[in-house]
């Protein structure tokens, strides 16, 4: 009886440590593992090598479970027919089974999941030295197996989904604020909005003539409720630059009122309508500039889009004490 109990408890814990050990390592994010070895700690550097190749090591646990099981189960089978006998045998078998799916299963796998970093970390070493030894045998289901696995299985660490998701969690749970989740949001929105959504329609633009003095301006640069102001050709599709409202206004005041407003423009920079927030925004940085001119397919001037419409995406509406109208754009909705 004493052989039997022993047998019985051998079995079940090293299936147990299989399962608990097979969920551990699974349940670790390869995000989270890369992380942990971030550390330098060797057992953290192991895990994520395992976590980046698991193939093998889970064929070792695979291998070692089942030779575990099925000789176990043997072995069990045969010193309980000697202490039963024949009649109680299928009685043995029943409990042992049931014993076999709470204790060297459900319980292993609930608790590896539970704790699976440190479970991991201390294991991950051990794992990696099995996974040599078995190399023969893993080489071997590699071969049989291949047929029905091959292709990419490579795991990404995480996805534009998974984060936003996360983040949603962590604005329910208090861990980020409503301001941080609202801005996180925004910078996911730079790829999917165009020039197109965030320009300054061309009806809503101020433009000036270049060839006009700033005499003869001096009444349409007052009235502006821009900052920055278009200097245009013969026409609004002719851009000779951007000048700033300001300079124009401290000219005036200096008495410079015969010098053409061309002279205080600067070349702006141009994007297609179809260009992505997220492509213009470095074009900005780049440039050095707050203002870029939108053209359409055609060519022509369909507005124009600021750093300030790009900013706007990450913290919604900025409107300062000139703004007389809280969005430009609506104009074009009008």
């Amino acid at each position: 009886m004493t052989l039997l109990c022993t047998a019985v408890l051998i079995v079940l814990l090293a299936s147990a440590i299989c399962a608990g050990v097979e969920a551990a390592v699974f349940s670790v994010p390869l995000l989270k593992a890369r992380q942990l070895a971030e550390s330098g700690k060797a057992s953290a550097i192991a895990l994520l090598e395992i976590r980046e190749s698991m193939n093998r090591p889970i064929a070792m646990i695979v291998i070692l479970n089942n030779i575990s099981n099925i000789i176990g189960s043997i072995v069990v089978g045969s010193i309980a027919a000697d202490v039963f006998g024949a009649n109680w045998i299928g009685v043995f078998s029943g409990v042992f089974t049931f014993l076999m799916i709470i204790i060297a299963e459900i319980i292993p796998k609930t608790l590896g999941e539970k704790h699976c970093e440190p479970i991991a970390c201390f294991v991950a070493k051990p794992i990696k030295l099995l996974t040599t030894l078995f190399t023969p045998a893993i080489y071997l289901i590699e071969f049989i197996t291949k047929p029905f696995t091959a292709g990419d299985l490579s795991e990404t660490s995480t996805n534009e989904r998974e984060i936003r998701y996360l983040a949603k969690v962590g604005a329910k749970e208090g861990v980020i604020e409503s301001h941080e989740y609202s801005m996180l949001n925004g910078v996911f929105q730079l790829n999917d909005r165009t020039a197109r959504e965030l320009m300054t329609p061309r009806i809503a633009l101020t433009t000036v003539e270049g060839s006009s003095t700033l005499l003869e301006a001096k009444h349409h640069i007052i009235q502006s409720e821009h900052s920055r102001m278009i200097v245009i050709g013969e026409s609004i599709d002719i851009i000779i630059g951007v000048a700033l409202r300001s300079d124009l206004l401290t000219a005036m005041v200096g008495g410079d009122y015969d010098s053409k407003v061309e002279n205080y423009s600067s070349k702006p920079f141009e994007v297609s309508q179809d260009a992505l927030a997220d492509e213009i925004l470095p074009q900005f940085q780049k440039n050095r500039q707050h203002l870029a001119i939108v053209r359409d397919e055609f060519g022509s001037v369909g507005g124009v889009i600021t750093l300030e419409d790009i900013i706007e995406e990450l913290t919604g509406e900025i409107v300062d004490e000139t703004d007389r109208r809280k969005d430009m754009r609506d104009i074009s909705l009008s």
